[in-house]
């Protein structure tokens, strides 16, 4: 990092930087995960997580949740669900006559949707409407919800079995889509080594030294729009989104793969994206390096493919990565 670019350690950085580091001690093996749960942090967005049972997904959410000022709720997404059982539900009480209230699970700040394919599309509806208008209107009433306000839903793309697949529409409300994979053998057997230690001590998550203020949070987000975004940059980030509505423009396999682009909400979760991962990195500008970390899960999840595409096999990553090799970086 050079000097003259490098941010001065804010109050901030400092925090955020404790935050990252527990967060790493307690999710082995899931850089990538912790990296994008802060991103979308400092973005002030959602993402959506898929990736096989048991690779520390739940624990990640409830690791931050520990770190970070504010309350915490697991929701279990099941066929029988109710968009009430989220949103919460006027309740008659008898004593005054009258009907009052009753806040759902939403109401908090960090939110793990677990399995959110599991539930019906009016469910879904109800989730995703929280977390693109931050409020829940209930009959003829509207409650807005925290100002800090982050879902993290997840998927297992193992099994398909009575799920009911996110429509590309609902898709695009979650800033990012991030794949977990399997740890190598060595992170395993740390894994082990801290399960043993967790279960020696009966607990499961120790807390840490001290806890991300709400207001440094909102601190850190300010920070972080203030960073440069050369104009260069900018335009790469239109040229990549506009490249998904266009792509005979820059490549005939992409054009014979592409049926739908990407909207301009992708544009912005690239540049929120993008600014948050310089903020991390502790530097003072947002460069063509941080758009292309972070596009490949600000632009996967909001790709339709053509049949041609699903026929051959072909997958949204290797379409973002043929984007990202075709449209020339400043």
């Amino acid at each position: 990092m050079d000097a003259e670019t490098a941010l001065p350690r804010t109050p901030a950085r400092a925090a955020f930087a404790g935050l990252r580091a527990y967060l790493n001690d307690q999710i082995l093996g899931q850089a990538g995960l912790v990296e994008r749960l802060l991103v979308a942090l400092l973005a002030d967005g959602h993402l959506l997580v898929e990736g096989p049972p048991g690779l520390a997904k739940t624990r990640a959410i409830k690791a931050l949740a520990h770190g970070l000022e504010g309350d915490f709720q697991r929701l279990q997404f099941t066929p029988d669900m109710l968009p009430a059982d989220l949103t919460g539900s006027d309740i008659y009480r008898p004593e005054d006559g009258a009907f009052h209230f009753q806040r759902g699970p939403l109401f908090h700040n960090l939110i793990l949707a677990d399995e959110v394919n599991r539930a019906p599309a009016k469910v879904q509806s109800a989730l995703l409407e929280a977390m693109a208008e931050r409020q829940i209107s209930v009959g003829a009433a509207t409650y807005p919800l925290p100002r800090l306000f982050l879902v993290m839903a997840t998927q297992n793309p193992i099994e398909h079995e009575g799920t009911y697949p996110l429509p590309e529409a609902q898709l695009d409300r979650f800033m990012l889509h991030v794949q977990v994979d399997y740890p190598d053998r060595a992170t395993t057997l740390r894994i082990m080594e801290l399960a043993r230690r967790e279960a020696r001590e009966a607990r499961e998550l120790p807390l840490p030294a001290s806890r991300l203020s709400q207001d440094m949070l909102f601190a850190a987000r300010r920070e972080a729009l203030d960073l440069a975004l050369a104009p260069a940059v900018a335009e790469y980030i239109a040229a990549l989104v506009e490249a998904t509505r266009s792509p005979e423009k820059y490549s005939a396999g992409l054009a014979e793969w592409l049926r739908w682009g990407a909207s301009p909400r992708a544009a912005i979760a690239v540049e929120r994206g993008a600014r948050a991962l310089a903020w991390l990195d502790g530097r003072d500008y947002v460069s063509p390096d941080d758009v292309q970390a972070i596009a490949p899960d600000a632009l996967r999840h909001r790709l339709l493919l053509d049949y041609t595409a699903q026929a051959r096999g072909v997958t949204a990553q290797q379409c973002v990565a043929e984007l990202l090799q075709q449209v020339p970086a400043p």
